[in-house]
């Protein structure tokens, strides 16, 4: 038995055992609390132990609560290597492979779980329609605790929907809409409330912003969210600045997750320096909050047992560990994920997104001209240097931006596979398959702004107010 335990330690990632100490230390609190026999406490620690010294023997240190290793991954002669390697964190994604990040190892570096065709299959049953494309084709990919959520609702227990934006322009792109559009289709098939945090202050934080301008821009995106198609009577946006100075429940949250982190579990999670700013240090606290139900007492009616499901980029995980591992200390289900990969610029998936840069992807402003000449331009292509070559070689759907733009907005499943055998074949030259991207976002991007513009500001303060929405809890 205890052969076997090592064996499969040793097969887990440094940051599945990091999770494994975690877990196992909630079960030895939880047996202590409730006088659990001497002899089955004894055995929980012994465990509690065993995971302890295979989680130094593989990392070199000694587990701390709060702070999971550094995502390096493990070579057999116990060093690291880091050339090669994706670089992800909250802020920055860097990736050195023109197909972009390499998820698969993403998973086991972060430690969380694949969405395989069983989970995918079990979805499709319990909400019995089929799954949403972002599902089928690998674009939420990942996952902790979804397993969870279904058992949840396949026993008539409710859950909730959290996302969120950091509005730091006034202009968003296609690339924000993805979440949005996902969380719109989770909240339909499942019919729960949705709460969506616009994280003003972090922005404020981060950026040469004033406080006016981060909340000015708060509000236009919860236009453009609004404009998604959600629900006010199932759904509450809210200003970080705004809402957190008017709820109670959502303040204790707060201060009870920033007492059971340390500064150093932040730096070790986030890499902030001691230069940053307290503000910054504090920052996480509040982004874990909303995955409680007791921060929305008008919602929940005071309940504090609601579980949590959270689809965001993958990017955002660290704040989530976070969250997750102070969770059971607080007396607090763990918030469940879902995961999407990134969004390519418009130069390729090795680059990223920046909103000062209007030629990296294309904005819910732009014009069908102005769609038309950035891809023309702009969009890196998979095909060859001359009709010849492409004719005889075929193109790269894996690096080409064109067909990964079609993968998230292209719905004819049958549509897209013809399209990636006739542009791997070499039938389908570049500028065909630009004009299909092209055909495809131009009527998308142009009934998303005439949807803004019945969006008023009246609208916006009534998705914006704290209130009941249209459940009983």
């Amino acid at each position: 038995m205890a052969d076997s335990l090592n064996c499969d330690l040793e097969s887990l990632s440094p940051l599945q055992l990091f999770e494994r100490v975690t877990e196992q230390g909630e079960k030895v609190r939880a047996l202590k609390a409730k006088k659990a026999p001497k002899d089955e406490i004894d055995a929980a620690v012994r465990m509690l132990l065993s995971f302890k010294l295979s989680y130094k023997t593989a990392t070199g240190q000694d587990y701390q609560a709060g702070l999971p290793p550094r995502d390096l991954v493990l070579m057999n002669n116990g060093t690291t290597k880091e050339e090669d390697e994706d670089f992800v964190d909250p802020w920055t994604v860097q990736t050195s492979n023109a197909k972009g990040v390499d998820y698969d190892k993403l998973i086991v570096r972060f430690g969380s779980s694949k969405i395989d065709t069983d989970l995918i299959n079990r979805i499709e049953k319990a909400i019995g329609q089929k799954p949403h494309r972002f599902l089928r084709r690998g674009i939420f990919f990942s996952h902790r605790d979804m397993d969870q959520i279904l058992d949840a609702y396949e026993n008539k227990k409710s859950f909730y929907l959290y996302t969120g934006r950091g509005p730091s322009s006034q202009a968003m792109h296609v690339g924000h809409l993805i979440p949005f559009i996902f969380t719109k289709w989770l909240q339909e098939v499942f019919d729960v409330p949705l709460v969506v945090q616009l994280t003003d202050d972090e922005k404020y934080l981060w950026k040469d912003l004033t406080t006016e301008k981060a909340y000015e821009y708060a509000r236009e995106n919860a236009k453009d969210i609004i404009a998604c198609g959600f629900d006010v009577n199932k759904t509450f946006i809210f200003s970080d600045l705004d809402y957190l100075g008017t709820s109670t429940g959502f303040y204790k949250n707060i201060v009870k997750v920033q007492k059971h982190v340390t500064f150093n579990q932040v730096k070790g999670i986030f890499g902030f320096t001691d230069s940053d700013c307290i503000g910054k240090i504090s920052f996480p606290a509040i982004q874990a909050a909303p995955s409680f139900s007791s921060s929305f007492p008008q919602i929940f009616n005071g309940k504090e047992n609601i579980q949590c499901l959270i689809p965001c980029a993958i990017d955002q995980d660290p704040y989530f560990r976070m969250t997750r591992d102070v969770a059971p200390r607080i007396g607090q289900p763990k918030p469940a994920l879902l995961h999407s990969v990134f969004f390519p610029a418009l130069q390729g998936a090795q680059t990223k997104m920046s909103a000062s840069d209007p030629n990296s992807s294309i904005f819910l402003t732009d014009t069908p001209k102005q769609i038309k000449t950035k891809i023309n331009k702009h969009a890196f292509s998979g095909g060859r240097d001359t009709i010849e070559e492409h004719r005889k070689y075929g193109g790269n759907c894996d690096v080409d931006v064109s067909f990964m733009y079609l993968t998230f907005f292209l719905e004819d499943d049958d549509r897209l596979e013809q399209l990636k055998q006739a542009y791997t074949s070499g039938a389908l030259l570049t500028g065909e398959l630009k004009k299909v991207l092209i055909e495809t976002l131009q009527p998308l991007i142009a009934a998303h702004q005439e949807k803004r513009k019945q969006v008023t500001d009246e609208v916006v303060k009534q998705f914006m107010t704290p209130r009941k929405l249209a459940f009983e809890f």
